[in-house]
């Protein structure tokens, strides 16, 4: 291996000096240049000893008064890129044909801003998540977060961050979420590119700026009053509601008086419309056990029923079992907050 571990390089592109930090495999290394770390192949670093032997020497300079120096325009040297950036750096291996294969995927958050952020990292695969962290990236910076197969990024993952300011500011808001989503075409596309122009990685930016505190449009209550808009006080908002059901019957004969003329498909629409309304009732005045009878029939109350319950987020479970009042035509819902 012509490179190890400490190893002093320069830059061939921009004769910059650094140093080596990683070996990742037998054609790059991870180095890093004025406290940022990247990677780089192998032919685009060389050791600094030519550079040393074959620059120039100048000669030394005539000592200048302050008096004497022109007075010129300070420059500020413009940094590489802005915002926070997510990069992909592809690791190959070879084939039964001895061509690069891309093995897996090392995962780094690039921070190209002079701001520290603190992030809450989720990747989610096929609908589930896969790997999850909290950590802060310092300003101009990058954060190796894990490595990725190759096969999980051909199953729609979602990279969804949510980042803060490590130091708060009144003026900024408290937390900004991100979400990237790749389809696997996309991403053999980006290989195909990054091989076309012999790049080592690719990146999605995730965001440029860090967004400003939205403020809330507050309402005049009284305004609301005089306008005869009934206003009542949120911690006595239960006071005011409806009384809630332990035990709701969807039978179309309790619901309405007139219902032989209605189709199949309006008695369902009535029935499901109840259950919304006494499931809601129940939620707000925080009920433990809420229990809907739906009858035996056909079973598509039921279903519909049970469809619904399994989006709910307050629904702990539910079950259809024997009950000695109902049979097998009720729900026992129990619910969790």
């Amino acid at each position: 291996m012509k490179y190890q571990v400490g190893d002093k390089i320069t830059v061939l592109l921009t004769n910059e000096d650094g140093k080596v930090v990683e070996i990742m495999n037998e054609k790059m290394v991870m180095i890093e240049v004025k406290g940022v770390r990247f990677p780089a192949y192998m032919d685009q670093i060389d050791f600094p000893y030519f550079k040393m032997f074959t620059e120039k020497r100048e000669a030394a300079k005539k000592k200048v008064y302050i008096d004497q120096v022109r007075k010129e325009k300070a420059t500020i040297k413009p940094r590489e890129g802005d915002g926070i950036v997510l990069s992909f750096f592809p690791v190959y291996s070879k084939d039964v044909f001895d061509d690069d294969v891309v093995e897996k995927f090392k995962i780094r958050l690039l921070n190209q801003t002079e701001t520290a952020y603190t992030f809450n990292y989720n990747l989610m695969i096929g609908g589930e998540s896969h790997f999850q962290l909290k950590n802060t990236v310092e300003p101009l910076s990058d954060f190796y977060l894990h490595d990725v197969d190759f096969e999980e990024l051909s199953d729609s993952p979602r990279f969804d961050f949510e980042f803060g300011l490590k130091e708060p500011d009144k003026r900024k808001a408290p937390y900004f979420e991100v979400s990237l989503k790749l389809k696997g075409k996309q991403i053999f596309k980006k290989i195909e590119e990054i091989q076309l122009k012999n790049e080592p990685t690719f990146s999605y930016l995730l965001f440029d700026t860090y967004p400003n505190k939205v403020e809330e449009e507050k309402v005049d209550l009284s305004m609301l009053g005089n306008a005869g808009f009934r206003v009542y006080d949120a911690s006595r908002v239960r006071e005011n509601l409806e009384s809630a059901r332990t035990v709701v019957d969807l039978h179309v004969e309790k619901l309405t008086d007139s219902w032989k003329h209605l189709t199949n498909f309006e008695i369902l629409t009535l029935q499901l419309k109840t259950f919304e309304k006494y499931y809601d009732l129940a939620v707000a005045h925080r009920q433990p056990v809420f229990t809907i009878i739906h009858g035996v029939g056909t079973g598509k109350l039921k279903d519909e029923i049970h469809d619904i319950l399994r989006l709910k987020k307050e629904v702990k479970s539910f079950v259809n079992q024997y009950n000695p009042l109902y049979g097998y035509g009720a729900t026992e819902i129990y619910f969790q907050y």
